[in-house]
């Protein structure tokens, strides 16, 4: 990733409000980019978004993202040259719940920003960042790559697989690289493995769980202690669509595609071993119980192949397991402790670029 691209660049970033948004957000303004959000509210409190005030360094909109109107003059009052699409309701135990309002949500949400980005002029690049759960997960032992056929067993997943089916809709017929000389557009998309970090608050998701039974001094109740997924820093997968966004500004049309962007192989742990190490890491003589009540389907076993993102853009994860999970203890604990968080968080991710230069 070059920091000097990002200088002043303008960048379109819907669900800003987010987790991961937030996260990126604050990254974008580090590096010096002229930032406008797009989103609804924060959708927990607390949120990331407030507590490390992230509003603070950018132009944040709230709205509807299926509202197109509202977007299409959002994003012409901005200009941007590069757009990231983060918005979605990217829950799976939420999608059983209110499965309309998901595939509203990330369906329509992902139509609406293809569509809104025809109308602009110096546009350059666009991400849609989906999932690593748009996969048919057949519950193999190997990891899934970017040609492995999309699918989705819940109402989460299947409609990220029917965003990435839009992406490609909208690269063939309106952003085609074989005709980039005429419209000046690459589009791409990313699909991300499970993100942990400072700040999460969403409910019915692992990280946030354990530290919230921590705080109380609680044991965590675990409902698939064997699950094994991709877990990764959050600033991971998002340095990879950092990256992304550079190639496909300089080079569009060899980088149209979707991309991988997981930890390495050893970081594909189970969910006992991620409570097991932040027990030990919070101390406090912290624990988990088995939660066996019955609960909707969740897969088992989920990895993903990144040579692609390893070959091509030459990315690779730098955090090891441990030491994130060391990271997110220490967020919780500067939370805890009343920190000024926005600076924290700045502190990690500039740790974070250290840490890529070695």
């Amino acid at each position: 990733m070059n920091a000097d691209f990002w200088q002043g660049r303008r960048v379109f970033l819907t669900g800003h409000t987010g987790f991961k948004g937030s996260w990126l957000s604050l990254w974008l303004q580090e590096l010096g980019a002229e930032v406008t959000g797009y989103s609804l509210p924060p959708p927990t409190k607390p949120s990331l978004f407030e507590e490390a005030k992230v509003a603070g360094g950018m132009t944040s909109i709230i709205g509807d993202i299926c509202d197109l109107r509202s977007l299409i003059q959002a994003m012409s009052r901005s200009r941007p040259e590069v757009i990231i699409h983060m918005a979605a309701q990217s829950l799976v135990r939420a999608s059983y719940v209110d499965p309309i309002e998901t595939y509203r949500t990330n369906i329509l949400g992902t139509v609406s920003v293809l569509e809104a980005s025809r109308s602009l002029t110096g546009l350059r690049a666009i991400i849609n960042v989906t999932t690593d759960k748009c996969y048919e997960n057949r519950e193999w032992p190997w990891a899934y790559r970017e040609s492995d056929p999309l699918g989705g067993y819940d109402p989460y997943s299947s409609s990220k697989a029917c965003s990435e089916i839009v992406s490609a809709a909208y690269r063939s017929s309106f952003f085609n690289p074989e005709e980039y000389a005429q419209h000046g557009v690459a589009l791409a998309s990313a699909r991300a493995g499970n993100v942990v970090g400072g700040g999460d608050w969403a409910r019915d998701r692992l990280i946030p769980d354990i530290l919230s039974a921590f705080e109380v001094g609680e044991p965590v109740r675990v409902r698939n202690p064997e699950a094994v997924r991709p877990w990764q820093h959050v600033l991971e997968p998002l340095s990879g669509y950092l990256t992304l966004a550079e190639r496909l500004y300089h080079e569009g049309p060899r980088y149209s595609c979707a991309w991988n962007f997981g930890p390495a192989e050893q970081d594909a742990r189970s969910v006992r071993w991620i409570v097991e190490m932040m027990a030990n890491f919070w101390g406090n003589d912290a624990q988990w119980v088995l939660d066996d009540n019955q609960h909707p389907h969740e897969a088992t076993y989920l990895k993903l192949d990144t040579s692609q993102a390893r070959t091509a853009l030459n990315w690779h994860p730098v955090l090891d397991l441990q030491r994130t999970l060391k990271w997110v203890v220490d967020w919780a604990q500067a939370h805890r402790e009343k920190r000024d968080l926005r600076q924290f968080s700045i502190n990690q991710i500039r740790q974070y670029q250290r840490l890529q230069l070695k």
